[in-house]
């Protein structure tokens, strides 16, 4: 398994509320008269800018999953080139996969498994990226609310991504 660390992924930055405890950046908002989950402290990151994050990984994602293919199509098996082309995204698949769940991969999609592990900030972030920009659907089990609720800590989210090639 390939790591790589990529610094789009840290936590939202909370400024002079950074390293305090949540109680804190609670009463700044307060003060301020604005929702604590949407505030943002003296010298932190809004969240805009962490959609903006979001949005340039999972373009970056989508976009290595694309070169991918693209090499698996030039490249033939067993090739010097294919071993290369295999450490860009060893987890790639251009056949879908087998697990029933993979809808994503279907109809002679892309099937890459790819874990992404950030904090619960930049994910509510990312959810809500899929959810207003890219129009994504909820699932039948999970309401508004709970998709703004608080991301436990260690709350795992999957998504099933169709890339469709040109």
């Amino acid at each position: 398994i390939l790591v790589k660390c990529d610094s789009r992924l840290r936590e939202r930055k909370y400024g002079v509320a950074e390293g305090r405890p949540l109680g804190d950046l609670k009463a700044m908002a307060k003060e301020a008269g604005e929702p604590y989950l949407s505030f943002t402290p003296p010298g932190g990151e809004s969240l805009d800018e962490v959609k903006a994050r979001v949005r340039d990984f999972f373009e970056y994602l989508c976009n290595l999953v694309a070169q991918e293919a693209r090499l698996e199509k030039r490249v033939s098996p067993g090739t010097e080139a294919d071993a290369e082309a295999a450490t860009l995204l060893p987890n790639h698949h251009g056949e879908p996969e087998s697990d029933s769940n993979a809808e994503g991969a279907a109809g002679g999609g892309l099937a890459a498994n790819i874990l992404v592990v950030s904090h619960g900030a930049y994910m509510r972030n990312w959810i809500g990226y899929f959810m207003s920009d890219l129009q994504c659907s909820l699932p039948a089990t999970l309401t508004k609310a709970e998709l703004s609720s608080l991301t436990p800590n260690t709350g795992i989210s999957r998504f099933i991504v169709k890339l469709e090639m040109e």
